[in-house]
């Protein structure tokens, strides 16, 4: 018996090992751009290890590299981004040369594929479902993005943000990380300028408070939705919750006044630029005062 066990340890550890082997290369041959290489240790990785957690990782890398292009265009209006500028025989811009990037979508989805074996597998790896969430994210596939982020709060429940990483290490403050990194999601989409997507981030913030009711930047997140669409009241009502359980937070107080403000009241919206002043640092404060002037003209 104890001659099969040990026999056990030493495969177990010869495919802890091996496993290592194939990452470290595939790593090497990721960082050189070498997609040849990699699908060449990818395929051995398989044949050897086929339900490596890091395989599904990396070929997930794999096909989202693969799946990127980028495409130059010409144009009489200045791009977005990095441009270079045409000027023609008399010295003027004639135009510009821009570049912008492509996924394509059969390489892509692939790379969606093998991600989502990856979850199914190991629920637990966070790296996977962020992993998947940031790829929808570069390829502005908002709906998909919203849909992963909503799936991976309602797991989080389940595993009690009881989260893995890379080589399946356990991410430790779980929770607190978890909640952070959706709020870094809400700014991409936020920073997007695009108001069709407000709806998206209402769904998520709407999500996290199902769970998390007391999570204040996203009663935050909720209230923006409404406020950027004219709903002051619906804008401000998220904010007062988010007062009683933080009733110093200086941007929670600051965002109540700006909703009064908007809604015509100004008489409220001085009480909290006043809160804001009580509570806030020298730049909330200048900023406060300001704010009450222009209010009482």
């Amino acid at each position: 018996m104890k001659h099969i066990l040990n026999l056990l340890v030493i495969a177990l550890f010869s495919t802890t090992v091996l496993g290592q082997d194939f990452k470290t290369d595939f790593d090497k041959y990721y960082q050189e751009g070498d997609i040849v290489k990699q699908l060449e240790i990818l395929t051995s990785w398989e044949n050897q290890d086929p339900k490596n957690p890091e395989l599904f990782t990396s070929y997930f890398n794999y096909y989202f590299l693969k799946s990127k292009q980028e495409i130059l265009s010409i144009s009489t209006e200045q791009p977005k981004g990095e441009s270079l500028s045409l000027q023609d025989s008399t010295g003027k811009t004639a135009g510009f040369i821009g570049s912008s990037i492509y996924f394509n979508p059969e390489t892509f989805n692939k790379g969606i594929a093998k991600i989502d074996e990856g979850i199914k597998l190991y629920p637990n790896r966070l790296d996977m479902r962020f992993g998947k969430i940031y790829a929808l994210g570069q390829a502005k596939n908002w709906q998909g993005f919203t849909n992963e982020i909503v799936k991976t709060i309602q797991y989080s429940s389940e595993n009690d943000n009881q989260w893995t990483w890379t080589n399946n290490e356990k991410k430790e403050n779980g929770k607190d990380f978890f909640l952070t990194s959706l709020q870094d999601y809400q700014l991409n989409l936020y920073n997007t300028g695009n108001d069709d997507l407000l709806v998206n981030m209402r769904t998520i913030a709407q999500e996290i408070l199902k769970y998390y009711p007391k999570h204040v930047e996203s009663l935050s997140n909720l209230s923006i939705t409404y406020l950027l669409t004219g709903e002051y009241d619906k804008g401000i009502e998220p904010l007062l919750k988010a007062e009683k359980i933080d009733p110093e937070d200086v941007i929670v107080l600051g965002n109540i006044a700006q909703g009064y403000k908007l809604k015509g009241d100004k008489e409220t919206a001085i009480e909290y630029y006043e809160k804001v002043i009580r509570y806030g640092n020298e730049r909330s404060i200048a900023y406060a005062k300001q704010q009450i002037q222009e209010l009482k003209k």
